[in-house]
């Protein structure tokens, strides 16, 4: 091999650093701590009339989230839903939707520029170098914490500036009240609704089957019979909540096989009507045993006696199963008297 082929050798300075030898000298800690840069004081540390300006501009700022939350609420019962606006350059949008959430944006907004403007402008600066410590902190560094605590309290001059602390008091405070309005859309308020249904004084029994309104004659001893009130349709959009309450079940027992006094006085000729909801889980009920007058709800077997007001006889249900008054109208129809006698459904007692 030609002394052409063989690479020129680099050298490379020796990690003691030689200088007889040409060598570079290397510290003893390439990562020494620069130490933290000198400490300049802002204008709201020198000039108190400064500090005062900041402290107004962080109580505006606050007491602007607090007028924007009492925009919301105000807009929230003020403008209705079906509302469209325009608005340049959005277009067509919602009145409401726009309004809620300018309103809560411009709150949430005024409070987090109130807080970085108070601790930019009026809280201490001053960068403080701690060393780490093992997680399980030693009573002494418990107590270095809170001390540091009560100094940050001392520096951030919330004491010694009534007026930011209290506008920020009132806009925390208020803010929550956003959310509360916001959950009234979780549903509207029951009022009543849980204690009726859509049966009232003079309303036909339809037959499900035959869409048909029922006379006496059309039930036959033994027998069951499903109706839902008259008015109520399939195509309706509230259809599956009113039937959910209103659905009935209709038998036919011999006057003196019944009971219950009150049963029979609500009864016509021994035609009976009751709740078809189960009182456990509201599961339809849907078997009958015409020689006992029991009725079994198929999902968990409990089983009302309809020969004695419908009680529970076996099962989970917790009480028997409410009972519409019937008569018949002078066309000769099976018509309700009024409501059930209580209301209809699993757990209502549980829910007050």
């Amino acid at each position: 091999m030609s002394s052409q082929d063989i690479p020129e050798e680099k050298h490379l300075p020796s990690e003691q650093g030689d200088a007889h030898h040409g060598g570079v000298t290397v510290a003893d800690d390439p990562f020494a701590d620069p130490g933290l840069p000198v400490h300049k004081p802002r204008i709201q540390d020198i000039d108190e009339r400064a500090a005062k300006r900041s402290e107004r501009t962080v109580a505006m700022l606050f007491t602007l989230s607090m007028l924007a939350t009492i925009g919301f609420i105000a807009s929230y019962v003020t403008f209705p839903v079906d509302k469209i606006v325009y608005i340049f350059p959005i277009g067509k949008v919602s009145a409401l939707n726009f309004a809620l959430g300018l309103t809560l944006g411009t709150a949430l907004f005024c409070i987090g520029a109130g807080a970085v403007h108070w601790a930019r402008t009026l809280m201490s600066d001053v960068e403080v170098a701690d060393e780490r410590h093992e997680i399980a902190a030693p009573p002494e560094l418990k107590a270095k914490v809170m001390q540091d605590f009560a100094d940050g309290a001392q520096e951030s001059g919330i004491a010694r500036r009534p007026l930011i602390r209290n506008t920020m008091l009132g806009a925390l405070s208020m803010l929550p009240l956003s959310a509360l309005m916001i959950m009234r859309d979780l549903g509207p308020l029951p009022e009543k609704k849980l204690r009726k249904t859509v049966w009232s004084r003079g309303k036909l029994l339809i037959n499900d089957n035959t869409n048909e309104p029922l006379r006496p004659e059309d039930v036959l001893v033994g027998s069951l019979t499903f109706a839902r009130p008259e008015g109520l349709e399939e195509d309706q959009h509230d259809f599956q909540t009113q039937i959910a309450k209103a659905a009935l079940m209709i038998v036919r027992i011999k006057p003196e096989d019944i009971k219950d006094k009150q049963e029979l006085e609500w009864s016509h000729e021994g035609i009976v009507a009751y709740s078809k909801i189960c009182t456990h889980v509201g599961c339809p009920i849907s078997l009958y045993e015409q020689q006992t007058h029991h009725v079994l709800c198929p999902c968990h077997q409990s089983t009302f006696d309809l020969s004695d007001g419908a009680r529970v006889i076996f099962g989970p249900a917790g009480h028997a199963l409410p009972q519409l008054r019937i008569g018949v109208n002078g066309e000769g129809f099976l018509e309700a008297l009024g409501d059930f006698d209580e209301p209809v459904g699993p757990a209502f007692w549980e829910r007050g």
